[in-house]
């Protein structure tokens, strides 16, 4: 655990800590919250799943908590939909972000004419913009495999388009809630919106021209799973899985791809890069042409260099770092979900509704955590609120799945800072600093 920005303890209390600015008065507070309460908890993208209710034993002990995650409202019929590959399915975070990832691919492939990845690549940011609008796979494809240029409009990509960074120019974030049982409460969900749509690239799809046979077009277009099935993001993989299922039966309901049913290839990151490297390495030997993930964006960045080597394209659909907007991927990497400067504002947006006067950040200590506090911390300064009055604190996350977070110290720093809202910002592992929380005697709203 490491302290990355000033709080209102200053360096003239606590001379060893980087970057404090100034004493902050604490007169008015109580032991625990700057307003005199209870803190109120927040999350975000990487905890704001019902399955991390599964952490805690006592029920009720995230109740009040809430958050925001990218998602576009979700229809009923999609919903369904996503239930008969799944009938348990709990949570539909990241569920559109990956069906539309998935055929999207599916789309370009068509629209190129071949599984070649650079050619599936020239094809992806132009597809979401332009020509005439599509949302499902029988339509999308008939038009692609009729070399017609098309808008696609899908669950999650409704609006803007692709950047020519290749992500979305706009998005939608829900406003989530956890209920007495640690749920998502349904009902209580809110959305914001977020972006430029100025930003949209004015790429336009290139159809190509079909050869004959197979051996031409290089089908089947085969596309590798690289999601979280374990490790700390391993909650948020069931949405995910479902999506993607959901897409490519739905491709190959309507006649797949080059005249092929697309091949889906199972395979795990982790949630560590060690992991996810021979699962990219097993993918590349298997013959994938696209990539689908993977889960964090820390692990996305460690095996890109991988994959860009491999000539391979890269599509996530739950990075969010806005680190890797600029990212040295040689035009082979794709992502549905926004980047984090556009959750930074989101997020910033529904925690100054409930009027904060001092706020503490607790980060995972990765390319997501980091990138994502420094965004929101940069919003709520535009916002007003002054260093003074925002704590940052990250930790490092668990070197295995075993791993615990030991946030003794940080939960000390935290309850003498007094705010009376926290965020946190991780995975799974975000448990383990809520319940050095609740041991140093700091109470949360619910």
């Amino acid at each position: 655990m490491r302290i990355r920005r000033g709080t209102a303890i200053a360096a003239a209390c606590a001379a060893l800590l980087v970057g404090v600015t100034a004493c902050g008065s604490t007169e008015g507070s109580s032991e625990s919250g700057g307003a005199g309460g209870p803190i109120q908890l927040y999350g975000t993208d990487g905890n704001m799943i019902s399955s991390f209710g599964d952490e805690f034993d006592q029920p009720g002990t995230l109740r009040g908590m809430k958050g925001t995650t990218p998602m576009t409202p979700l229809t009923d019929d999609f919903k369904a939909r996503l239930k008969t590959v799944d009938a348990e399915l709990a949570d539909y975070v990241y569920s559109g972000e990956t069906y539309d990832a998935v055929l999207m691919s599916a789309i370009a492939a068509e629209l190129a004419k071949s599984t070649k990845p650079s050619a599936i690549a020239d094809q992806l940011i132009g597809i979401p913009t332009g020509g005439t609008p599509c949302d499902t796979a029988k339509t999308c494809l008939a038009l692609a495999k009729a070399g017609k240029d098309l808008a696609y409009r899908g669950v999650s990509m409704r609006s803007g388009g692709f950047t020519d960074a290749g992500e979305p120019s706009v998005a939608s974030y829900a406003t989530l809630h956890f209920d007495g049982q640690d749920q998502l409460d349904e009902g209580k969900m809110e959305f914001v919106g977020a972006g430029d749509e100025t930003q949209t690239s004015t790429k336009s799809v290139q159809p190509g021209s079909r050869g004959s046979g197979s051996s031409s077009t290089g089908a089947p277009l085969k596309i590798g799973g690289l999601l979280p099935k374990s490790g700390d993001l391993k909650g948020a993989y069931p949405p995910m899985a479902a999506g993607a299922a959901l897409a490519i039966k739905e491709i190959n309901a309507a006649g797949g791809v080059l005249g092929e049913n697309v091949v889906f290839v199972e395979g795990d990151d982790g949630t560590s890069a060690d992991i996810a490297k021979a699962t990219v390495e097993s993918h590349i030997q298997a013959g994938v042409h696209v990539i689908l993930g993977a889960g964090a964006s820390g692990i996305s960045t460690a095996v890109l260099p991988q994959v860009k080597a491999a000539g391979l394209v890269l599509f996530s659909p739950c990075n969010t770092a806005s680190s890797l907007t600029g990212a040295d991927d040689g035009g082979l990497y794709f992502r549905t979900a926004p980047s984090d400067v556009m959750q930074g504002a989101a997020l910033g947006d529904v925690i100054l509704r409930d009027g904060p006067k001092r706020i503490a950040i607790v980060a995972r200590n990765d390319e997501y955590g980091s990138g994502l506090e420094e965004n929101l911390r940069a919003s709520l300064d535009r916002s007003g609120v002054s260093a003074d009055n925002m704590m940052a604190l990250t930790y490092d996350q668990p070197d295995d799945e075993a791993g615990n977070v030991d946030f003794t110290s940080g939960a000390k720093e935290i309850k003498s800072f007094k705010p009376d809202a926290l965020v946190l910002i991780g995975f799974a592992e975000s448990a383990d600093v809520i319940k050095a929380l609740l041991s140093a005697g700091i109470e949360f709203k619910h």
